[in-house]
């Protein structure tokens, strides 16, 4: 039985619910206040409905690395909120994204040592510093320690799972490293929008990137399908 079969099948309501967030929320850019709610309402459900995938999957990796998954999109969770909410709460939100990262790293490093491989951790650090480059005029002063621990913590956990993924070969842990990636990507569009110049439909690419981020590393909780190899 594959990964993605034997996840709970949540995703028609997860599609519903991350619509009704990136719909809720270019509304909003558009100027119609009046759709605030929709956003407010699926931005989170998307993620809870998300992290029911983690938490009802059977056979797990291991009970270890699904904790640290869920644990981690509890975080996301919660940055999810402080985020949408009007007051600026950019900060701690970083935060609990960056503590979110954190517990994903701790998951990835689960059954592979860290780094797993030295040059996809080095490799999307690279990317991060050259994206930190780019942006890094448009970054507040303030900010700008913050946004440097978060670009370094976030490219570890996509380099980490990336080389566990090479490691270990197997259907999960691609799915696991491909949302990693795709989290990476999501937050640098969200970066440039913000720090660099307004991206037309910036919701749309976001809020995809991140929820399919999302799903991809919840149904990595599924245990391997393929047997791994020894990463010694």
């Amino acid at each position: 039985m594959s990964v993605v079969s034997s996840a709970p099948r949540l995703w028609p309501l997860i599609v519903l619910g991350a619509a009704g967030a990136i719909a809720g929320s270019l509304a909003t850019q558009g100027g119609t206040d009046a759709w605030h709610w929709l956003h407010w309402l699926c931005k989170p459900l998307a993620t809870v409905l998300i992290l029911f995938v983690a938490l009802r999957t059977p056979s797990p990796v291991s009970a270890s690395y699904r904790r640290r998954i869920v644990a981690g999109m509890l975080f996301c969770l919660l940055g999810d909120v402080l985020l949408m909410l009007p007051q600026d709460l950019f900060v701690p939100g970083l935060v609990s994204f960056l503590i979110a990262h954190a517990l994903f790293i701790a998951a990835f490093s689960s059954d592979v040592r860290f780094p797993a491989l030295l040059w996809p951790w080095l490799l999307c650090l690279a990317i991060g510093a050259g994206m930190t480059f780019l942006l890094w005029r448009g970054i507040a002063p303030a900010l700008r320690a913050p946004v440097l621990v978060y670009v370094c913590v976030l490219a570890s956990m996509a380099g980490q799972a990336l080389g566990r993924a090479i490691r270990l070969r197997d259907s999960a842990a691609r799915f696991a490293a491909l949302g990693a990636l795709l989290f990476m990507a999501s937050d640098s569009l969200l970066a440039w929008d913000r720090f660099r110049a307004a991206l037309p439909l910036s919701a749309l690419y976001i809020l995809a990137t991140y929820y399919a981020a999302l799903w991809l590393i919840a149904v990595s909780v599924q245990g391997r399908t393929v047997e791994s190899r020894d990463w010694r």
